[in-house]
């Protein structure tokens, strides 16, 4: 294997035969940069909770007001249930006031509430905070695949369309490391200080072409496609594919957005991408990510809590670039497959080891090195297959003429799906007892597994042409790269 590094900013790897299998430009990766920092933000706030609930829960550490136990469920499952409200107004933003616009709109009510949690004087200003971060953290979910998706050339589209995956994990690692030194007002506080360097960088990159081409500005489009392929590049055959599609999708178009979703060609790519969705919630990772601490002190293991936590993070950091390197290798469902198995595995040991803890508890305590062995299986699982896939796939089946409506509904069900995880997931835990829990979960990724068997189609090396025309039947829109979406998230 040889690279070249090229005066006109372009990469090309290549393999024996001189045959080139990739290529992208230094503006694409700044691009992805960018957007993936908001990402960062977006792990940020959802793992914060797990840190951060113990120290506002305790009254000795927090005079000033008390936090209930009900109030602390609230703090952490508001956040999802406002990211629904922001992945349904995401849609629309991102039609009419741009992709790019959209993100760099999300920087500064994050900063705002950041501010509100870490100045609070009562619950009801973290839970303000909390739900305005949500909100916007919906936003963002469904406006950075989109924008990545849209100015990612196919050949990279499995290594840059999974930073915004690394990125989230970074966010939440950086919350569990740093809030293990911080209580909740300091942490919020450092909080405010990561969208401004997401800010800074989303100024500097430009719209999508796509998004020009849709409101009739075809020179901005030419310049900000130029601007992403590279100077020298020759962008005509490019902006002409994406010209055609547009117009190809406007002339289909003809009834209502919410209409064309319920069409049968559009129905089915629509119900894997929920399916995927639902299943990657109600695996429980969420209810994982927001309450670690808490699910490690109630295993009484010799190991710090926060130690562990700490831990769970790193693994679920690296994992991604393990995902990366074989996401386009070894295809979707392979991955899917080997997510789905490492999750019931894991899950099923965490719920023997807490079964053991109630009838022998000193048996127990001789396997205090299980949860964290259980949990990091469970994270790596995850992070190969169910976090990135499914956002990856959304951008990658859904056709284009339903693509902003479509995402917003899958992109609301899976905030939708947090919020009832992370909202009952104490109440599940007083009912069924901690191992019952984790066996619920390890049935569902049963399902899960057998969902992916039968509807989830293989889309690694196919056009989206092809995979449109494998769900949707035979189409006649030129394919073009503004059709791609693939993302982020994690959690």
């Amino acid at each position: 294997m040889k690279i070249l590094m090229r005066a006109d900013t372009h990469v090309n790897i290549e393999v024996p035969g001189n045959q080139p299998v990739a290529k992208c430009t230094f503006s694409q990766v700044l691009a992805a940069f960018s957007v993936s920092l908001g990402s960062m933000v977006v792990g940020f706030a959802s793992s914060y909770t797990s840190p951060a609930i113990v120290s506002m829960t305790n009254s000795t550490l927090n005079p000033d007001f008390e936090v209930t136990k009900d109030a602390s469920s609230w703090v952490g499952s508001i956040m999802p249930l406002s990211a629904l409200f922001g992945g349904i107004a995401g849609g629309p933003l991102i039609e009419y006031i741009g992709r790019r616009n959209t993100i760099l709109f999300t920087a500064f009510p994050f900063i705002i509430s950041w501010l509100l949690i870490g100045l609070a004087s009562n619950v009801a200003m973290i839970l303000s905070g909390r739900a305005l971060s949500g909100f916007c953290v919906g936003v963002a979910s469904l406006s950075l695949p989109v924008y990545l998706g849209e100015t990612i050339q196919p050949e990279v589209r499995g290594s840059l369309g999974l930073l915004p995956t690394a990125f989230g994990n970074i966010g939440i690692l950086v919350s569990y490391v740093v809030g293990m030194y911080l209580n909740w007002w300091k942490l919020a506080l450092f909080g405010a200080i990561l969208p401004l360097p997401f800010a800074l960088l989303m100024v500097m990159i430009p719209e999508t072409p796509r998004w020009y081409i849709s409101k009739g500005k075809t020179k901005r489009a030419r310049r900000s496609l130029q601007w992403l392929r590279g100077r020298s590049a020759d962008v005509s055959d490019e902006l002409t594919a994406i010209e055609k599609t547009h117009v190809e999708s406007e002339r289909q178009a003809t009834q209502g957005a919410l209409t064309e979703l319920f069409k049968g060609n559009n129905f089915k790519p629509l119900l894997i991408s929920l399916g995927l969705m639902f299943f990657q919630q109600m695996s429980g990772i969420n209810a994982v990510i927001f309450y670690t601490v808490m699910i490690f002190d109630a295993a009484e293991t010799s190991m710090d809590a926060n130690l562990c936590t700490i831990i769970v993070g790193i693994v679920n950091f690296a994992s991604t670039f393990l995902a990366t390197a074989l996401i386009d290798r070894l295809g979707r469902k392979i991955l899917l497959y080997m997510s789905s198995v490492s999750m019931i595995v894991s899950l099923v040991v965490l719920g023997a080891f807490f079964y053991i803890k109630n009838v022998d508890p000193l048996r127990a305590a001789s396997l205090g090195w299980l949860p964290l062995t259980a949990f990091v299986v469970y994270v790596l699982g995850f992070s190969l297959g169910f976090g990135p896939i499914p956002w990856l796939m959304m951008g990658e089946i859904l056709p284009a003429k339903i693509r902003g409506s479509a995402a917003s509904v899958a992109t609301s069900f899976n905030w939708t799906c947090t919020f009832i995880v992370t909202k009952t997931f104490s109440d599940v835990l007083a009912l069924l007892g901690s191992a019952g829990t984790f066996w619920l979960f390890a049935a569902i990724c049963v399902l899960g597994l057998l969902f992916v068997i039968t509807w989830v189609p293989e889309t690694s090396g196919r056009s989206l042409e092809e995979i449109e025309r494998g769900l949707t039947g035979p189409i006649r829109r030129m394919s073009a790269v503004a059709n791609i979406k693939p993302t982020p998230m994690a959690c």
